[in-house]
């Protein structure tokens, strides 16, 4: 069960990593079935043989795409629940940096750090979050963004920000 805080507990840690994600395995049938689902089938990432002789990785690697999408899975062991939050939506990406490979059969894990949180509208809150996306062993994130979610309130939240707030740097 996720820790849950406040909206004011959360804007009190702007600035601050406020998780990291459990590990999780990227391996050869999870970059099929998203080669599958996107009609994406270049060669490094799901010929084994190829991409071991051919390819500039020694071997087959995800898509940079599918590593991206599985923010919101890694989100779920690395941030509290938010109280008071109705629904939320993914808002989407201000800066997407794809830094290193993610190998079939490594482990990736994120770290979610708080950059902003601004009103957007009464009952609306969007929050950006610094992520980097490690690969277990590697010196470089495989990815580095920024990534916009959007909360609805309910009726009445307590702790709503009164104000955006950014992080000082």
């Amino acid at each position: 069960m996720r820790p849950e805080i406040s909206l004011g507990e959360l804007e009190a840690k702007l600035g601050e990593e406020i998780g990291v994600s459990d590990w999780l395995v990227v391996d050869q049938d999870l970059i099929d079935d998203f080669a599958r689902v996107t009609r994406d089938h270049q060669f490094i990432h799901v010929d084994p043989a190829r991409a071991a002789s051919e390819g500039p990785y020694a071997g087959t690697v995800a898509h940079g795409l599918l590593t991206l999408s599985l923010l919101p899975t890694l989100s779920e062991s690395a941030l509290p629940k938010i109280a008071g939050v109705r629904s939320s939506v993914n808002y989407g990406f201000d800066r997407v940096r794809f830094l290193a490979p993610v190998p079939s059969g490594a482990r990736v894990r994120a770290r979610f750090r708080l950059k902003t949180i601004n009103l957007r509208a009464p009952g609306a809150v969007l929050t950006t979050w610094e992520v980097q996306v490690e690969v277990e062993g590697a010196e470089r994130p495989a990815i580095v963004t920024d990534w916009l979610g959007l909360r609805y309130m309910e009726a009445g939240a307590a702790d709503a920000p009164t104000a955006s707030r950014e992080e000082r740097t």
